[in-house]
């Protein structure tokens, strides 16, 4: 049995429709990601999940309860790290900790093992008030209370938001070490990047799923022809020229380069013919995560 069953889920805020009748299932010891940009539906979907926040139809199961039948068990289960910093600010470090193993009746010394890892690092800084922590120690703060009395499912949204890249990757090594641990973990992001790092993922936009598949395997919903292109620091010129001929499909930018993609054979020699005449650098490339999202926009 799965440990996260969504069927036909659906919440509006007067006219804005939120979640349009999604489903998706989840298993143990999971990390299951929900990517997609702001507005797309993440923070509705975890409120829901984390029973804060009520359907307006569908169910959600987690762990066989009823997220709104049984809601006062379901918050005796999980672990809820929300996107903005939410512990006391003027608590220290340990204070904190203290407080939110009291709140379940556990102890930071009973589940220390669990939470290990991640502590060590903030520990030297124990007494310092949480407010005045850099945003890479809230993280491992707010994930150690999340995790002190050892929930069966980690619900995280957009935990690693406006954090540096390096706390980025290590709040991710510590996800997969805390997954070793049988606990199952759904985690929302805008970042593409970390979806890789999943064991799925969910692609949602606007309220709805577009495609859920092993990280390896998004690439595959993607059908057309796929060049990256190089031009330095004239990227969003370039973007603006090659928009407006009539071989371009469609031309995003990736940082400093632009990704072009072509629908014929016929379109792709035409192109070529171009990057030849302008002297541009391009190759043609497998698309990734944010390719595959684009594609999947575009046909919606």
């Amino acid at each position: 049995m799965s440990e996260i069953q969504v069927k036909n889920l659906h919440k509006s805020y007067g006219d804005i429709e939120a979640l349009k009748d999604i489903s998706f299932e989840v298993d143990k010891s999971e990390i299951f990601g929900v990517i997609g940009p702001d507005g797309a539906g993440k923070t509705s979907l975890f409120r829901i999940l984390t029973s804060l926040l009520l359907p307006d139809s569908g169910s959600v199961m987690l762990a066989g309860l009823d997220v709104v039948k049984d809601y006062d068990k379901i918050r005796k289960i999980i672990g809820y790290m929300p996107g903005r910093f939410s512990l006391y600010q003027d608590l220290s470090v340990e204070e904190n900790l203290n407080f939110y193993a009291t709140v379940f009746g556990s102890s930071i010394e009973e589940n220390y093992d669990l939470i290990r890892d991640i502590y060590v690092q903030i520990e030297p800084f124990k007494k310092r008030l949480a407010g005045k922590l850099s945003g890479g120690m809230k993280q491992k703060l707010a994930l150690s209370c999340a995790l002190i009395h050892r929930p069966e499912v980690l619900v995280l949204d957009e935990p690693t938001t406006g954090v540096d890249a390096v706390s980025r990757v290590e709040f991710w090594d510590l996800l997969h070490k805390i997954k070793l641990e049988g606990i199952t973990i759904i985690v929302s992001t805008p970042y593409m990047d970390e979806a890789a790092r999943c064991d799925r993922v969910a692609l949602i936009q606007k309220g709805e799923i577009m495609s859920i598949s092993k990280p390896e395997a998004i690439h595959k919903g993607f059908t057309r022809i796929l060049y990256e292109l190089s031009p330095g620091h004239g990227a969003y010129r370039l973007l603006k020229n090659i928009r407006n001929e009539e071989w371009c499909a469609n031309a995003w930018l990736f940082g400093q380069s632009v990704h072009l993609t072509l629908d014929t054979n016929k379109e792709e020699t035409e192109f070529l013919e171009y990057a030849k005449r302008e002297k541009l650098s391009s190759k043609k490339i497998t698309a990734g995560i944010e390719d595959t999202f684009m594609e999947l926009m575009r046909k919606a």
